[in-house]
């Protein structure tokens, strides 16, 4: 029996871990897209003293850069095998305006644009019962997407939190839109909600951050806790029926009707598509 694959962006950080962890113990094959290989190939070596199933394998991506992400999708697509789960779970919070290579403000291209391509890309390899899993967050209701998003993450002065901000709201509505688009494949598309997780992405460097700290950490997650969402999307049979949501602490979320409009996330869809097929990038469905 040929066994399952998995793919994984950001399988070296905390929550990553996590999950590269559970679905090598569901016995699959998991590529883990890291930004360092080596740090993806000392995970392996950790995870290993918890487990000796499944196999794991590290290929190099930067996902910031889109050549990146089309290489390492090419070489996935090259192989031929058939795509059970993809887990968009790296992020990211860059703390000044840092544009990519692409033209992208570096928050948006590692937290939407990448996902969004590498997803894209990998769709002919995948089927009825696959499933799709990306990683938002609570602040994405504070999100807000105007004409320079792409280019600079807001509107006026650069400022990390509502850039982040808007890149989980783009990334909850490429996944609705795809979702709706692949529902007739038998494709399950749906975004986890962690809540607040110990990681990198929320140590702060400011005065303020010591006191904010004390009085939350009691109520911030583990990185398994926050994982623990993801998993169950990717491998519990009680959501094997389920596409299109948003889900928290093992439950389905109301999403509020100003992050439900189909015309948005439509026009999200295209500008997105359009501005990487003028970077000459081939997407197919």
């Amino acid at each position: 029996m040929e066994k399952k694959n998995a793919i994984i962006t950001g399988a070296d950080g905390g929550m990553g871990r996590e999950i590269t962890l559970a679905l090598a113990e569901a016995g699959y094959h998991v590529i883990m897209l890291c930004y360092s290989a080596q740090m993806g190939e000392d995970c392996i070596r950790e995870l290993r003293k918890k487990t000796d199933r499944g196999e794991m394998e590290v290929m190099q991506v930067d996902l910031s850069s889109m050549k990146s992400v089309e290489q390492v999708a090419d070489q996935i697509i090259a192989r031929g095998k058939p795509i059970n789960l993809l887990m968009n779970n790296a992020g990211m919070l860059a703390r000044q305006l840092v544009r990519t290579e692409d033209g992208f403000e570096k928050t948006v291209a590692v937290n939407y644009v990448a996902p969004y391509f590498l997803t894209r890309k990998l769709l002919p390899l995948m089927h009825c019962g696959s499933r799709v899993v990306s990683m938002i967050s609570c602040s994405y209701v504070k999100g807000k997407l105007g004409p320079h998003f792409f280019s600079h993450g807001k509107e006026g002065e650069f400022s990390r939190i509502p850039v982040y901000s808007n890149t989980k709201l783009a990334l909850w509505y490429f996944t609705s839109e795809l979702a709706r688009r692949v529902r007739n494949r038998g494709i399950l598309v749906n975004a986890a909600d962690p809540g607040i997780v110990s990681t990198e992405i929320i140590r702060m460097h400011k005065w303020f951050d010591v006191l904010t700290d004390h009085i939350y950490r009691p109520f911030i997650r583990t990185p398994r806790q926050g994982a623990d969402m993801a998993i169950r999307l990717l491998l519990d049979p009680d959501f094997q029926q389920v596409s299109g949501g948003v889900f928290h602490s093992g439950r389905q979320k109301k999403v509020r009707r100003k992050f439900s409009r189909p015309e948005k996330m439509l026009a999200l869809w295209n500008e997105t598509e359009n501005r990487l097929k003028q970077m000459g990038h081939v997407l197919l469905d």
